[in-house]
């Protein structure tokens, strides 16, 4: 597949954003974390601005919370003027509870968060006719499970009217399946999106949950035959398979000694980041992962989901 890089490109990242509440014994922090919004601050870390223009697109509340994750997302240079502030909603809440042996526990506070209502929102029809016109757009399986069927189609049709004028869109699969109502609902949402997705991170885990237990070769060609040009296989630690242009190439993820690894909150979301970082801007598949397992490799060994800017692997 071929990647048009040229200068001033804009890439859209749509989902949720939460707050994050995490206790371990007698302390508790506050921050906020989600699938995509990790996504984002890594792909903008990696970018020039000039090149690639981050821009994150969700609904959030009036509240103080809400401010404070815009100018935390501002300050990584993602740009928000697409994200709706709405004065009946929050946003969603999430509390991690770390035991003596460092096990986790999570609970979610979500149903009636601000980003399940985006496409709700006054200014939604004019967000959309905006994106359409984007270079990319970049969503998530929860990114897809929050919406109700409803805004779901409006989505579709958003990512329709995008490819149609000559965007691409990216998908990564992330599954949960606590956010479905059945897997049969799931099936045929992620069906209909990987017919209009052009690039498709798929962790094999997930659509091994999703679909049944299938060898990684079965899993690219079942995507590829739903219209997906590019496949990028994630296989946590172990190498990751890329599948586009009739090639797969395999490249290895980099080895970690156990005690190096402290918390795999983002590694998935970070890893997708690191791809695009050099695939959007012209860069060969394999340079590609290549990026996204040392994007990974490095946010694995901090504690939280999104690590000090100065930690960042140099380039």
């Amino acid at each position: 597949m071929t990647i048009a890089s040229h200068s001033n490109a804009k890439i859209a990242v749509i989902g949720e954003c939460m707050i994050e509440l995490s206790q371990k014994g007698a302390d508790l922090s506050r921050g906020f974390g989600g699938d995509t919004l990790n996504t984002s601050v890594y792909l903008s870390r990696q970018v020039p601005e000039n090149e690639l223009a981050v821009h994150y697109v969700t609904a959030l509340g009036t509240d103080t919370f809400s401010n404070e994750m815009l100018d935390a997302w501002q300050r990584e240079g993602v740009k928000t003027e697409l994200t709706q502030r709405l004065d009946n909603k929050l946003p969603g809440l999430y509390f991690i509870e770390t035991d003596a042996s460092g096990e986790r526990t999570f609970y979610y506070w979500r149903n009636d968060a601000a980003a399940r209502y985006w496409l709700d929102g006054e200014n939604a029809d004019a967000i959309c006719d905006q994106l359409a016109q984007f270079d990319y757009l970049y969503l998530s399986g929860i990114s897809l499970a929050i919406l109700n069927d409803n805004s779901r189609e409006r989505l579709l049709t958003l990512l329709k009217r995008c490819r149609a004028n000559g965007g691409k869109v990216i998908f990564d699969n992330n599954y949960r399946p606590r956010l479905w109502q059945s897997i049969e609902q799931t099936q045929a949402a992620y069906t209909a999106m990987l017919a209009c997705t052009d690039i498709a991170f798929l962790t094999l885990d997930d659509e091994d949950l999703l679909w049944g237990q299938k060898p990684a070769d079965e899993v690219i060609a079942r995507t590829h035959a739903l219209g997906v040009s590019e496949v990028v296989i994630k296989r946590g630690a172990d190498s990751c398979m890329v599948s586009v242009d009739g090639q797969t190439v395999d490249v290895p993820a980099v080895k970690l000694p156990k005690e190096k690894v402290v918390d795999t909150t983002a590694a998935g979301d970070s890893f997708s980041a690191g791809y695009l970082s050099v695939r959007l801007l012209g860069g060969t598949p394999t340079a590609s992962a290549q990026r996204g397992h040392q994007t990974a490799s490095t946010v694995i060994q901090y504690r939280g989901a999104i690590i000090p800017q100065e930690a960042m692997p140099r380039q």
